[in-house]
C-alpha cells in the first residue's frame, strides 16, 4: 500500500482559521500555544542535570588549608564529576586547573538547552541575555555540540523553532550521530505543529532513550532496508503525527524497545503489537481505534490514559476501542478501560455486556486492572461485571469514577446483589483503590458489593474528590457519612481495612500509577 500524502502542516495560518470558525478570537493563541506546550513538558522526562543546584566553591579543609584534594582524583571520577553539571558549569571547570582542562571535553556531557536560556538570569553570570526560541539559543547549541568530542549522555533540545532554523537542525543531528548520544529530547516550537523530522534522526545508532514532540514523523516507507535504532530502550512520542505504518516500523527496527509512550497523537492510532522485548506501552489522550497484541511475550503493562475517538470520552457513547489480546503471557498490568468506549476482544470473542466468561475470553495474567467508569450512566456502569470475569486473577482493582454530563439512569443495590460468582472479586482481589468518589448512590452500591463479597480483600482506599472532605457544606462530614453507610455492610473478610483520603489532584487529573503501595 502506498503511503498518503500528509495533509498540509498545521501552521499558524491554519490554526488562526480553526480558531475563527469555532468563534475564538486571534489573542487566545498564545495562551493555546503555551497550555500544549505546558501540556507536553508534562510527558518529557526531567533532564539529568539541573542548573538550579547549589556547588559549593569552599575548597578549604578543616584545619584551615587549602590543598585541592579533589584534583587529585583519577580521570574518570573527575570526568563522571563533569558529566553530572549542566553544561556550561561543565565547561567552566575547564579554568580550575591545568588538571581540569581538558577534562570536560572527554566527559559524556548533559546539554540542556532551556539551562542556556535560564543562564542569563543567574547573578554574575556574565552572559548576554538568550532568549528562548531566539538565534542566540540554536546558535548557542551549535557551538557546544562542535566544540565537545562527544559522547552525550543526554541532550534535550526543547526550545527552538526548527522551521526557521534547518540548518542548524541538519547540522546537530549529523554532529550527535557522529559523537554519539545515549538520550535525546527533541521538540519543535512553536510553529508548525507537524514540522517534518529528517530521516536522519535514524542514524542515532547510539541513542537509548528517545523523546521527540510536535513533529512529522519520516517517511518511513522510502528509508533503506537496513534503518534501525539498533539500541533504543524507550521511545516517547508528544504531538507527532505518524502513521498506522510509522509505528510498525518503529516496533520491527527497534529490536530491543521496551518501553513505547505515544502522547497526543496527531491523527488516529491503530497498533499491532509484535514485538520481542516491549515490556511497556502507554497511551495518553490518543484517538486509539485499535490495539492488537499479536505477539508480546516480555509485555507486562498496556496504560491507556483517555484513549479515545474523536469525542471526548465524557460525551461520547459510542465504542471506539478495540483492544485484542493474542499472544501476551505476561500482561500483568492494564487500565484505564473504559466500558462502553473500549472493546475487548479475546482471541475471536468480542467482550460486550451479555458476554459470559469462558476459557476464550479470559485474560488469566492481569493482576493489576484499573477501569474508568461513569456510574452515573446505567448501561456503562452494568458491564462492569463482564470486564471483572474476563481478568480472574486480579488482586489490585483500581476504579476512576468518571462524572457524567448527560446521566442516564443509575444502577441499585439489588443489581450488584445479583451479580455475584465474579472469581477475581471472591477469591483474589486484596486492594480497592476508588478513585475520584463524589458519594453518589451508585458509586456506594459498587463499593458495598466490593465488601459483601471480596473474601480476600485486605484494604480498600477511597479517595474523594478534591475539595469534598473540606468544604464549607460537607467538611470531614463526608467522610464520616461514607464510614457510617459502610459499618453496616456484612464485610466477607473481616479484617479488611477501610482508608479515606482525600485527592490531591483537580478532578480529571491522571492516575498513571496503578501499583498501590502496601504501605498506605
Amino acid at each position: 500500500m502506498e503511503r498518503q500524502e500528509p495533509p498540509s502542516m498545521i501552521s499558524m495560518e491554519a490554526m488562526l482559521h480553526s480558531m475563527a470558525s469555532l468563534g475564538m478570537d486571534a489573542e487566545m493563541v498564545n495562551p493555546f500555544v503555551d497550555l500544549m506546550y505546558g501540556l507536553l513538558r508534562t510527558f518529557l522526562p526531567r533532564p539529568p542535570v539541573s542548573a538550579a543546584a547549589y556547588l559549593s566553591a569552599d575548597s578549604s579543609s578543616p584545619g584551615g588549608g587549602s590543598e585541592d584534594r579533589l584534583s587529585a582524583l583519577p580521570n574518570a571520577i573527575l570526568r563522571d564529576i563533569v558529566s553530572r553539571l549542566p553544561v556550561k558549569d561543565a565547561a567552566r571547570t575547564a579554568v580550575l586547573s591545568s588538571r581540569w582542562r581538558p577534562l570536560w571535553r572527554s566527559a559524556p556531557l548533559a546539554l540542556v538547552d532551556a539551562h542556556l536560556v535560564q543562564s542569563a538570569g543567574r547573578a554574575g553570570s556574565g552572559d548576554s541575555p538568550l532568549r528562548a526560541g531566539s538565534s542566540s539559543v540554536a546558535a548557542a547549541v551549535s557551538r557546544i555540540l562542535e566544540a565537545h568530542r562527544g559522547p552525550f549522555r543526554c541532550v534535550n533540545l526543547t526550545r527552538s523553532s526548527m522551521a526557521a532554523h534547518p540548518v542548524e537542525l541538519a547540522l546537530w543531528l549529523d554532529l550527535l550521530a557522529a559523537k554519539g548520544v545515549e538520550e535525546f529530547v527533541f521538540v519543535n516550537r512553536p510553529w508548525p505543529l507537524d514540522f517534518p523530522l529528517p530521516a536522519t534522526i535514524f542514524s542515532l545508532a547510539s541513542v537509548k532513550r528517545l523523546y521527540l514532540g510536535a513533529w512529522r514523523f519520516p517517511n518511513t516507507s522510502a528509508l533503506p532496508r537496513g534503518t534501525a535504532f539498533p539500541h533504543l530502550l524507550e521511545l516517547g512520542l508528544g504531538y507527532v503525527a505518524m502513521e498506522d505504518s510509522d509505528y510498525a516500523f518503529i516496533l520491527a527496527r527497534s529490536p530491543v524497545l521496551e518501553t513505547l509512550l505515544v502522547y497526543m497523537c496527531l491523527g488516529h492510532v491503530n497498533l499491532r503489537i509484535i514485538s520481542r522485548r516491549l515490556r511497556c506501552l502507554q497511551l495518553y489522550m490518543c484517538n486509539v481505534h485499535d490495539v492488537s497484541v499479536v505477539d508480546g511475550p516480555c509485555l507486562e503493562r498496556i496504560l491507556l490514559w483517555e484513549a479515545s475517538d474523536d469525542c471526548p470520552l465524557a460525551h461520547d457513547r459510542e465504542i471506539c476501542t478495540r483492544i485484542k489480546f493474542g499472544h501476551a503471557p505476561k500482561l500483568r498490568i492494564l487500565g484505564y478501560l473504559v466500558p462502553g468506549v473500549h472493546v475487548l476482544e479475546v482471541g475471536n470473542t468480542i467482550i460486550k455486556v451479555e458476554t459470559k466468561a469462558s476459557p476464550r475470553t479470559i485474560v488469566p495474567s492481569v493482576r493489576i486492572l484499573g477501569l474508568q467508569v461513569h456510574f452515573e450512566v446505567q448501561n456503562e456502569a452494568k458491564m462492569i461485571p463482564s470486564f471483572l470475569k474476563c481478568f480472574p486473577n486480579i488482586e489490585t482493582l483500581h476504579i476512576k469514577s468518571e462524572k457524567s454530563d448527560e446521566p442516564a439512569g443509575k444502577l441499585s443495590q439489588k443489581f450488584w446483589q445479583e451479580a455475584s460468582g465474579i472469581e477475581c472479586v471472591q477469591s483474589h482481589i486484596r486492594e480497592v483503590v476508588f478513585h475520584e468518589y463524589s458519594g453518589e448512590p451508585s458509586e456506594l452500591a459498587f463499593l458495598k458489593f466490593i465488601l459483601e463479597n471480596a473474601q480476600v480483600l485486605r484494604k480498600m482506599l477511597v479517595v474523594f474528590v478534591q475539595g469534598i472532605l473540606s468544604s464549607p457544606t460537607s467538611g470531614d462530614d463526608a467522610g464520616a457519612k461514607l464510614m457510617q453507610d459502610l459499618s453496616s455492610v456484612k464485610m466477607a473478610n473481616e479484617n479488611c481495612r477501610l482508608v479515606i483520603l482525600k485527592s490531591s489532584i483537580p478532578r480529571g487529573g491522571a492516575c498513571w500509577n496503578l501499583e498501590l503501595p502496601s504501605s498506605i
